[in-house]
C-alpha cells in the first residue's frame, strides 16, 4: 500500500427495527468483525433506520475523513429497503463490477436471491476527500459472501483512491 496509513473503515447497518432495538444487529457487527480482519480500523457499527438517516451516516464518515464505508442492509426490494437510493447521489462514480462481483458471489454459492440486491459500490468526495462506499446485503450470510469479495481488494481500493499505483512485480 503506497498510502502511509492504515484505512479507516466504518460500518453503517441500515435496518429500521435495529435502530429502534426490536432486535440486535448481528450483520454490521460480523461485518466489522470481518473488516478487521483485513488489517483496517473500523468503527461501528452506526445503527440507522432505513432512507435519509443512511446517507446521514455516510455524509458523517465523509467528513470525519473515513477511507470507506461498507453498509449493510437496506439492499432489497422492500417497501423501506433504500440504502442505494441513499448512496446513489452521493457518489462521483460507481464501481459496477464491485458490486456485480458481490451479487454474483451469492448467486454462485447458491443463493439465487443475491441477484436481488439492489446494492451499490462507488466513490464518495468531499472537497479533496474520497471515500468508497459499498452496500453489503443485510443478512450474515450475505455480509460473508461480499466479504469474501471485498476482503482482497479492499485495502487496495483504498490506496487507489488514496492516488495510488499498482502493485508491481
Amino acid at each position: 500500500m503506497s498510502g502511509a496509513t492504515v484505512p479507516r473503515v466504518v460500518v453503517v447497518t441500515a435496518s429500521d427495527r435495529a435502530a429502534a432495538g426490536v432486535y440486535e444487529d448481528r450483520s454490521g457487527r460480523l461485518l466489522a468483525d470481518l473488516v478487521a480482519e483485513t488489517g483496517c480500523t473500523v468503527d461501528g457499527p452506526w445503527v440507522v433506520p432505513d432512507g435519509e438517516p443512511v446517507a446521514e451516516a455516510l455524509r458523517r464518515a465523509l467528513s470525519e475523513g473515513y477511507d470507506a464505508a461498507l453498509t449493510t442492509g437496506g439492499t432489497g426490494l422492500g417497501p423501506h429497503d433504500a440504502t442505494p437510493e441513499a448512496t446513489r447521489p452521493l457518489l462521483e462514480y460507481e464501481i459496477p463490477g464491485l458490486a456485480e462481483a458481490l451479487r454474483a458471489a451469492g448467486r454462485d454459492r447458491g443463493v439465487p436471491a443475491a441477484v436481488l440486491s439492489r446494492g451499490l459500490a462507488g466513490v464518495a468526495r468531499a472537497g479533496d476527500h474520497r471515500m468508497l462506499v459499498v452496500n453489503l446485503p443485510g443478512s450474515s450470510g450475505g455480509v460473508r459472501d461480499g466479504m469474501a469479495v471485498l476482503a482482497p481488494v479492499l485495502v487496495h481500493a483504498v490506496d487507489q483512491i488514496r492516488g495510488g499505483d499498482h502493485p508491481r512485480p
